[in-house]
């Protein structure tokens, strides 16, 4: 603080004056690198409605003369795909992989999943769309013309998987590169601290001999 009562500009800029101790001070931490409301109701919406175009489709009766029996042996139908080759083995793939893809990135948007590192949100996408994957594939199974395949709620899972990988920390880091800069903060015990500018202070002079000296002795001889 200067003479005239005002503060200086690092003192405006920490909400720190000179003198005071760093750890009496507490200070609430920055937020974490989030998503606005906005965009998190649009996701809900976006979420809700492509659930229910996913579930319509996967989940729609179909008449079929003869079906494929029940597949219960993983990876056997990615075999016969990639045994097929080229673009009916791609499509076949694709089939699988693409329709649960977006939840990879409308999951952590409505979650708020931005907010975490990247693996505790991630292992939460995967697990989330696994079960969802592993419901519908179940539902699936006694609806007219469909049959049990494991394969799609392994691909299913697999294209979550990487659409989140490609998307959601390229969007974190640009959350993070945008946040404008604080001052830093130390944690101690669950409280954060404000490590404040370094003050400078003029040095007590140095001690005279006699007072050095023991009380009630002379320095001269």
């Amino acid at each position: 603080m200067q003479r005239d009562g005002t503060t200086t500009r690092p003192e405006r800029e920490t909400g720190a004056r000179a003198g005071d101790d760093p750890t009496d001070m507490a200070y609430t931490p920055p937020p974490a690198p989030g998503v606005s409301q906005r965009l998190r109701a649009l996701g809900l919406l976006l979420l809700t409605g492509y659930l229910a175009l996913v579930g319509w489709l996967v989940l729609r009766p179909l008449t079929a003369g003869w079906t494929y029996p029940a597949n219960l042996t993983p990876f056997a139908s990615v075999h016969q795909a990639l045994a097929v080759g080229g673009l009916a083995g791609a499509r076949q793939l694709a089939a699988g992989l693409v329709p649960l893809a977006p939840l990879g990135v409308l999951l952590p948007l409505v979650a708020c999943g931005l907010r975490t590192a990247w693996l505790p949100s991630f292992l939460r996408t995967v697990g989330s769309a696994a079960l969802l994957a592993t419901g519908l594939e179940i539902l699936k199974s006694w609806t007219p013309g469909h049959v049990l395949n494991v394969d799609n709620i392994l691909l299913g899972t697999l294209g979550v998987a990487l659409c989140h990988l490609a998307v959601v920390p390229a969007a974190r880091a640009c959350l993070l590169r945008e946040r404008p800069p604080r001052a830093r903060v130390r944690e101690r015990t669950g409280t954060v601290a404000v490590t404040h500018p370094r003050t400078y202070e003029l040095a007590a002079p140095a001690p005279s001999l006699s007072s050095l000296s023991p009380s009630g002795t002379s320095t001269r001889r």
